[in-house]
């Protein structure tokens, strides 16, 4: 596949300095191993394998053991970022890496959990294809399924939503770089919380776009979800 004009270069950002304390385990999430490899290279090799890529960085604890004892931390195309306490610290140390890289204002960046290993080919380039001209960026996601209820305090039902309207937010998320550290700089300066890259640039005005994505491009919060892509991909081999 050659590189074209509709076709624009891109970078990664990968967030993973959290310890995922919900999945009970004796190391992160994205150093626990589904079939033969940790979560975390499964989740580079997606973006390591996609021609237009010009380059990776991945933000990381400051002490973390386990990153350098992976093949894919001596690959030149991934730089190393020093994470935060919160993923909006990671998200921001990691574009300040990416400029110092050479990445533009205007380059595009796609911001990628490192515990969602399941990203299928064609959403990446759906989303690439779809955003490429797009004046402010998106993600994607997952139109809600079930039927949702709004709980009260005493956990009660209060009341069921309109699910026409109420999308699941999955990553990648795309914006460009410039925007986006821009976007997320205020954000944390404001004190607003910001739990994803798209709720950043929400706050500043826009308008992200939303990307229908697989449902399968699962994060990894929970054991029960390990077991879900263990299966998952059992089935495809």
């Amino acid at each position: 596949m050659t590189h074209s004009e509709h076709a624009p270069f891109f970078w990664a950002l990968i967030p993973a300095a959290g310890i995922g304390s919900r999945m009970r385990a004796d190391r992160p999430k994205q150093y626990l191993h589904l079939a033969e490899k940790t979560i975390i290279e499964h989740t580079l090799d997606c973006f390591l394998s996609h021609p237009q890529l010009r380059g990776i960085v991945v933000s990381l604890a400051e002490h973390d053991p386990y990153w350098p004892g992976l093949p894919c931390a001596a690959d030149e195309r991934i730089s190393r970022a020093e994470g935060g306490a919160e993923r909006a610290d990671s998200v921001l140390s990691g574009l300040l890496k990416l400029t110092e890289l050479g990445a533009r204002d205007h380059d595009w960046v796609l911001v990628h959990d490192a515990a969602r290993p399941n990203l299928a080919r064609e959403d990446l380039d759906l989303l690439l294809s779809e955003l490429a001209d797009d004046p402010v960026g998106g993600l994607l996601a997952v139109p809600a399924r079930d039927t949702l209820k709004r709980a009260g305090a005493d956990g009660r039902v209060q009341g069921t939503v309109d699910r026409s309207t109420i999308w699941q937010a999955f990553t990648p998320q795309m914006f460009r770089v410039g925007e986006l550290q821009r976007a997320m700089a205020e954000a944390l300066i404001a004190g607003v919380a910001v739990t994803d890259e798209a709720s950043a640039v929400e706050w500043s005005g826009k308008s992200p776009r939303l990307i229908e994505g697989r449902s399968d491009n699962i994060k990894v919060t929970r054991p029960e979800d390990l077991l879900t892509l263990n299966r998952l991909w059992q089935q495809r081999t």
